[in-house]
């Protein structure tokens, strides 16, 4: 059961200034209340239109969908873009401890439930997956269809890449922890200084990234970990999930490498769908190919 209302000590809001002259990224900044904390997203094209809802993760925000917005929008799609509480332009909770899966899953469906978002096409990767895939399980019937990139859902399996240990501890233990340079490490393309320094803007010291440091070790590979009970009970209801299911895993990953084929085999929505490999793309999908992804959610919202 996710709980009510948050421990937090307390939360910090980054400068605007520190949003100022991002590359490409002209978007307008909206707002909305979440359980007493501030929550930014993009919110592009017609109002009136089904939405697409694209969810980003570890340890990156909206801007990572700067290059899929524009795609969506002018096939006609309203297109949200939130950056998840801890992350972007959203409150930021001080600890590490004021972070868990549940809450995470909470805030993002009470903004939903606030936006009164229906006829949803889901968009998610990272832990942009991880919260998406629990959102189609837990209130479903907001969802019309979902694309699944370089993500999933652990239910306490164990045995996690060798890749996701090595960043797991690098999360904790160390003493600095560089977003730009990260992201760029998980991209094929070579990220230039302002784009590195547009992932680097939401955290303008160490003390607002408690929520980028708590993501990894979040990750519910542990049979014992307090999320585990809610995500099988999440994989039983994706186990009856008919609606339109795809996957679109890069070939550049090595840590969900592998991962699309638990989705298309127990996911009944993903059977006879035309599910696709992105080359060229390393875990930062949106940023070596987002056209390229965003065309293939066109197609799919299209042919579904």
């Amino acid at each position: 059961m996710m709980p009510k209302t948050a421990p937090r000590t307390n939360a910090l809001r980054t400068p605007e200034e520190q949003f100022q002259n991002l590359p490409d990224f002209p978007f307008a900044p909206n707002y909305r209340g979440v359980d007493g904390l501030r929550l930014h997203f993009l919110d592009e094209g017609p109002r009136d239109a089904a939405p697409v809802l694209l969810m980003h993760g570890e340890p990156s925000w909206c801007y990572l969908y700067r290059k899929m917005v524009p795609v969506l929008v002018a096939a006609g799609h309203r297109v949200l873009a939130p950056d998840l509480i801890g992350f972007g332009r959203s409150d930021k909770p001080a600890a590490i401890s004021d972070y868990s899966f549940a809450l995470h899953v909470q805030w993002i469906r009470q903004w939903l439930e606030n936006m009164q978002l229906t006829n949803i096409t889901l968009f998610g990767q990272d832990w942009g997956s991880l919260i998406g895939l629990r959102l189609l399980a837990e209130c479903g019937e907001r969802f019309a269809r979902a694309v699944i990139g370089n993500g999933g859902l652990p239910a306490g399996e164990g045995n996690p890449p060798a890749a996701f240990r090595v960043w797991q501890k690098f999360a904790i233990w160390t003493p600095v922890f560089p977003v730009g340079r990260i992201v760029a490490s998980g991209c094929v393309t070579k990220l230039s200084p302002e784009v590195r320094a547009a992932y680097d803007a939401p955290f303008p010291s160490d003390e607002y990234k408690a929520g980028a440091r708590a993501f990894p070790r979040l990750v519910p590979f542990n049979p014992t970990d307090p999320s585990v009970p809610d995500n099988r009970a999440a994989w039983e209801k994706l186990r009856q999930w008919r609606k339109p299911f795809l996957t679109a895993f890069s070939d550049g990953d090595p840590i969900t490498r592998g991962g699309e084929r638990k989705l298309q085999k127990e996911i009944p929505g993903a059977a006879g769908q035309r599910h696709t490999t992105i080359r060229g793309a390393g875990h930062f999908l949106q940023e070596d190919k987002g056209a390229e992804v965003a065309e293939l959610v066109n197609r799919f919202i299209a042919s579904t």
